[in-house]
This record gives C-alpha cells, structure tokens and sequence, in this order.
C-alpha cells in the first residue's frame, strides 16, 4: 500500500481505466483530504497575475504597468496556511519527496507551453549548498518537464527577509551563464508569486540579453 506523502496515512486506489484515460486523478500520492486543504486560484482573480480576489488589476501589477513592466502570470493555487505549511517542509527542512506532491497538476498545466522554453528561477550559490537542492526544479523534474537554467543569482538578501517595499526596490540579481542560446519565448518558472520582484528582475536580464517574449508561472500565489 502506499502512503499519503503529506500526512502518511495509507492510500487506497480507486481509479478505473476510464479514470486514467480522462486523467481525473489528482494528484500523486496525497490523500483527498490532504488535497482539500489546499486552495485553488478561483476564478475571481487579478486578470494579469492570479491573486486571488482582484478581478481588475492588483496593486502590484498597477505598480509594475506605472514602471513600463508587462505582468503576464499564471498561478495554480493560493498561498494559505497549507502552503505554506507545504513549503516549509519541502524547501526549509528539506523533505525533497514533496517535490512529487504537486506533480500530475503542474504537468497537466505546463503542457500548454509546448512552444516555450521552460527556465527553472535559480538559488544563489550559498542557498543552494546551504539547501542541497533548488525547489523550482525539483517541482519541474517530478512533472517529467524539460527546463533550461540560463541564469545564475548573485549573492543577496533572502526575499523572506524583506518588507514590501524592499522587494519591490531589490534588482540587479539575475546574470546570464555564459555561452548560452536565449531563447525567443520563455515560461519562467518559480515557486512562489510574492509581489512579482523576482521573476520581473530575471526578465530584465532576459530581456536585455535577446529574449522576445516571458511568460512567467508559479505554483503558488
């Protein structure tokens, strides 16, 4: 029997053949309950980044359009207390299993980029040796998505650590890996959508450096 990768009680599968054909099941390994403490986006939400609620332009895409920045960005659940929760065990205890949690939605959803090239968002040196393992790829790996890394991160303050303000003012992180192709349209991947600082610095170094068209994704906002 398997086990619920969240709460560690045993699965039971109960999925006929007609089930998998219409890929109705969920997700991998997590139990329904588990599931139903996690939100999806609803449809009510900002037409340019999915916050939930905002159905016209959010405070953060009206502080980025004043700037000159294009806010193109899809979600696929709200950051509330399971999350969060989720995020704490995966990235910052560093239970890397949890990577195959959202698995089956991620794929399903990343699919319809099939014209994109898929960048995974990068940790900083530190934080990568510091974690042992960069949670954006390891959500791509477990969803069987190709991905590229174009970008390195610079050494800086943890965007956690930050207020608002101070993410919103924080550019300049982002740096291309040399020798590399940049590709015309991209899906810039990340874990979790904030105000958008960091996804919108990596596109100013992408953009600077030839890319033509960003789109960005978040498993959480």
């Amino acid at each position: 029997m398997r086990q619920c990768l969240l709460c560690l009680s045993l699965l039971e599968e109960q999925l006929n053949f007609i089930d998998l054909l219409q890929l109705k099941r969920k997700e991998n390994d997590v139990c329904q309950e588990c599931l139903n403490t996690f939100e999806e986006i609803p449809e009510e939400h900002c037409p340019s980044c999915y916050k939930a609620g905002d159905k016209n332009l959010c405070q953060d895409c009206q502080y980025w359009q004043e700037r000159g920045l294009e806010v193109a960005h899809k979600s696929l659940y709200t950051y509330n207390k399971a999350m969060k929760d989720y995020f704490s065990r995966y990235k910052f205890q560093g239970d890397y299993l949890l990577r195959n949690v959202f698995s089956l939605s991620i794929r399903r959803e990343l699919k319809k980029y099939q014209s994109y090239t898929i960048l995974s968002l990068p940790l900083s040196e530190s934080k990568m040796k510091t974690r042992g393992f960069n949670q954006v790829s390891g959500l791509l790996e477990a969803a069987q998505i190709p991905y590229q890394e174009l970008l390195k991160k610079k050494e800086s303050q943890t965007q956690s650590s930050k207020d608002r303000k101070e993410r919103l003012e924080n550019t300049g992180n982002f740096y291309m890996i040399e020798n590399t192709k940049i590709p015309k349209k991209i899906l810039l991947v990340d874990d979790i959508y904030t105000t958008g600082a960091t996804l919108q610095d990596a596109k100013m170094t992408l953009f600077e450096n030839g890319a033509k068209e960003i789109m960005t994704f978040s498993l959480a906002r």
